[in-house]
């Protein structure tokens, strides 16, 4: 019966050539068809991808990125690099977007086709059950609704899932990220990787936020559409801090009783995508990380417990949705990773991967989910066995 599986490895090894060495042998003499490497983004990317494409059989597919944490069944890690061999009864085609920044749109639409056309897929077929996107951009270009425009417009219907390339570097001057393409290695892109199978998978997420039936309405934006100049016709910062009891130098995202704690989330049917503000502006506005819509109303929603609401995905949810999961590939917010750090809830929320089923991931810079930009959240692609 059809299905999809995976050997992951890790290595903390900082030489190149040694750290393929590594991981190759702890995935074993199999020949995967695809191979997802999550590298730390202080490594040198050009050599490692080099020294792994060397190692790995001609025909298996490479795709990675930088990250800002690794992630694997053990918890959360720094300085490592994660790999995932992919094998079974699925077929992948993998498309690579550049020059994000000038036309994001673009290089979306050119990824999906590439990927498209390896798989010698239509238009029409992008909307089926076999058919499924993981889509990795460059975080730092800040362009991924522009971008998910182009990936979107072969097949509105198309189920795509990703998150950014990141870095642990903390100077937004001093932040980049690069994505991995077989033997490519760029930055200022987006990869798009199109997988068809008859296995079971799905496009998940996790967040730890609960619905508290309260709205705002954006009632005026700037002309970038991420900064809210007045919400419910009153100075978005100070209307918002009134809301949540709080001061406003106390609503920046990160910070105990704020954004974190009470963002904001855009209802989807019966989902709530989770859509936060990022900061209070010196003028009274508010940064978004997502694009607003003048006249839009959004939920408020409240924190709940951080790792059993992870846990419980891992344990109910994604199996609940996937026959017998073999394979996780996890984008996980690197604000998720922050604010437990705030809350000293890092190790707890690191043990919930345990159980998770095989599984790599990464702290990403913002996140994708079903073609929307989201953020504090985790998604993922999971394939299973039927």
């Amino acid at each position: 019966m059809p299905s999809v599986d995976m050997v992951n490895a890790r290595t903390a090894t900082r030489d190149p050539e040694a750290a393929a060495e590594d991981l190759c042998t702890q995935l074993g003499s199999a020949a995967p068809k695809l191979v997802v490497m999550f590298a730390s983004r202080d490594r040198d990317q050009h050599a490692l991808n080099r020294a792994l494409r060397d190692r790995l059989p001609k025909e298996t597919r490479l795709l990675g990125a930088t990250t800002a944490g690794e992630i694997d069944r053990e918890g959360m890690h720094t300085g490592t690099v994660v790999v995932a061999a992919l094998s079974g009864d699925f077929d992948v085609g993998i498309g690579l977007g550049t020059e994000l920044s000038r036309d994001a749109a673009r290089a979306g639409q050119s990824a999906i086709q590439a990927a498209a056309q390896q798989l010698g897929a239509r238009a029409d077929d992008l909307g089926s059950r076999k058919f499924g996107a993981l889509v990795i951009d460059d975080g730092f270009r800040y362009r991924k609704e522009e971008l998910l425009l182009g990936v979107m417009s072969m097949n509105q219907a198309l189920v795509a899932v990703g998150g950014g390339a990141s870095d642990t570097e903390q100077d937004p001057a001093k932040q980049s990220a690069m994505i991995h393409v077989d033997g490519e290695v760029a930055t200022d892109a987006a990869a798009v990787a199109v997988f068809r199978t008859d296995a079971p998978w799905a496009a998940l997420r996790s967040h730890w936020y609960a619905p508290t039936g309260q709205t705002i309405r954006i009632t005026k934006i700037d002309d970038t559409a991420k900064r809210a100049l007045e919400i419910d016709g009153k100075p978005a910062a100070k209307r918002y801090a009134e809301l949540l009891d709080v001061s406003v130098d106390e609503l920046e995202f990160g910070k105990p009783n704020g954004f974190s704690a009470r963002p904001t989330a855009l209802r989807v049917g019966r989902e709530y995508f989770v859509r936060t503000p990022w900061k209070p502006l010196d003028d009274g506005s508010i940064l978004f990380t997502n694009m607003i819509e003048e006249g839009s109303e959004l939920e408020l929603v409240k924190i709940t417990d951080m790792a059993e609401s992870t846990r419980r995905f891992f344990e109910s949810e994604l199996p609940a949705r996937v026959q017998s999961p073999r394979a996780a590939l996890l984008f996980h917010c690197g604000g998720r990773a922050y604010h437990a750090h705030v809350m000293g809830q890092t190790a707890a929320l690191s043990a919930t991967f345990r159980a998770a089923p095989p599984c790599v991931g990464m702290n990403v810079h913002f996140e994708i989910y079903c073609g929307f930009h989201i953020n504090n959240t985790l998604t993922s692609l999971v394939f299973g066995a039927s």
